[in-house]
């Protein structure tokens, strides 16, 4: 029976944490600041709640469960089909590796290229096939992401981060602003939803695979022990994550007299060029780039496992290069046109996915009323269609009939049916018993 070094186990979360640190992760947070000001801290705490804890929840919901697609037959063996295909489809070559792509030409190339050439396609497309076929070529042999990733990007992407902090110190940037928009009345709330942004509880979810992988190479082959070092990884990593949204947002807060700014990779601009000059491109370029290319790696070999796992036939590197190539292709789409997409996707998969993480984790409590699962996620996943076919094809018409819902206006109305579903589901496991084995 294998065992973890300390040593190893900090190589392990520093992994996981490369995995999670990607696009949404630098871009959100100083945005978030930036719209919070003043309100900062509560906004930031909404935001750490679903952009950190959900995906810790998210790792030891899969511990526990021993595998996603375990977790997912609880609710009904078909959406064990249908819901992990989905999130892979979504966090993977649909949405997320894309994005990783395109904004890496954004921030990593696209302040350097001359004002002609920004807008041609054809650099785009240059780049991303350079970009995925090195994610490609570094996704070959997934028993080597911990040497990569814990041993050397990791810790020059927190180098990197660090330097920028301290040199904040040095030179202060600024004063917060006013709070706009709903972070002026829900900042909380507003803070959470925006964690829904980075797409990490999905991402828990799914990563949970590699990080099982990775530990079965380090001779872990016990699963109470294994779920215990994916827990210890889910912390580790979690911890990381807090630290850097805090040092983000506090960037973006205090930018508020350097320029007006319209999303998060143009404040992250505008403070790397006050800190740093004409060199500040570069290094955030650098980090960019870092970044994107940790998590693609990270997804694209997470896919791959699960997509070779549910069609042996297809080796892994076969569905490895059909992913990069998808992804190439989907990038070129542009950064706006992707998160135009995102929205609407996440908006619809994350509650779901939340509830199934909460329930996962209070099994021993409800586990034994399996209709539970089934009714809960059913309720949910119905109320999180509606809301999105409301929101993006029918311009808020329904909007009086969701506002009867309690927190629908801060965005989380999908609780009433949450917790209606709780209820209904132990009544009716009560009323009419099954023996059917889900797990």
């Amino acid at each position: 029976m294998g065992k973890l070094s300390g040593k190893e186990i900090v190589f392990v979360s520093f992994m996981l944490f490369s995995m999670f640190f990607g696009a949404g992760n630098l871009i959100f947070p100083p945005s978030l600041g930036a719209s919070a000001g003043e309100h900062l801290w509560y906004a930031m705490a909404g935001f750490i709640l679903s952009a950190v804890g959900l995906p810790i929840l998210g790792v030891m919901a899969v511990a526990q469960a021993g595998s996603f697609q375990t977790l997912s037959r609880r609710v009904h063996p078909s959406f064990a089909i249908v819901f992990p295909l989905v999130i892979y489809l979504s966090i993977g070559p649909g949405l997320a590796i894309p994005r990783a792509g395109s904004l890496a030409f954004e921030m990593g190339v696209g302040p350097f290229l001359a004002e002609g050439m920004k807008g041609n396609p054809f650099f785009l497309l240059l780049y991303t096939v350079i970009f995925f076929s090195v994610v490609y070529w570094l996704c070959l042999s997934p028993s080597k992401l911990i040497d990569r990733f814990g041993k050397l990007l990791t810790p020059l992407l927190l180098t990197l981060i660090f330097i920028i902090f301290v040199k904040s110190m040095i030179t202060p940037l600024g004063t917060f602003g006013v709070p706009t928009g709903n972070y002026a009345l829900f900042p909380s709330f507003q803070g959470f939803l925006d964690g829904y942004q980075t797409m990490d509880a999905l991402a828990a979810l799914i990563f949970g695979i590699v990080v099982a992988n990775t530990l079965r190479v380090k001779g872990i082959e016990d699963k109470k022990r294994m779920s215990v070092y994916m827990v210890y990884a889910g912390l580790g990593a979690g911890t990381l994550l807090t630290i850097i949204y805090i040092i983000l947002g506090f960037f973006g807060a205090s930018s508020y007299s350097l320029g007006k700014a319209e999303n998060g990779a143009q404040i992250l601009t505008l403070v790397m060029s006050h800190l740093f000059g004409s060199g500040g491109a570069i290094i955030l370029g650098l980090i960019f780039t870092l970044a994107c290319l940790c998590v693609s790696i990270g997804l694209v070999t997470s896919c791959g496992q699960f997509f070779h796992s549910a069609f042996p036939r297809i080796s892994y590197k076969s569905w490895a290069l059909l992913l990069c190539v998808v992804s190439m292709i989907i990038a070129n789409l542009g950064l706006t046109q992707i998160l135009k997409i995102s929205v609407p996707v996440l908006g619809l998969i994350y509650p779901v996915a939340i509830v199934m993480i909460i329930l996962a984790l209070v099994d021993r409590f409800v586990g034994r009323y399996s209709s539970i699962y089934t009714v809960t996620v059913g309720f949910v996943g119905l109320f999180s269609l509606l809301d999105m076919v409301n929101k993006t094809f029918l311009a808020n018409q329904w909007d009086s009939t969701f506002l009867h819902f309690p927190l629908y206006a801060e965005g989380v109305g999908w609780l009433v049916p949450a917790v209606v579903g709780v209820v209904a589901g132990f009544m009716i496991s009560v009323v009419k018993p099954t023996k059917v084995d889900l797990y």
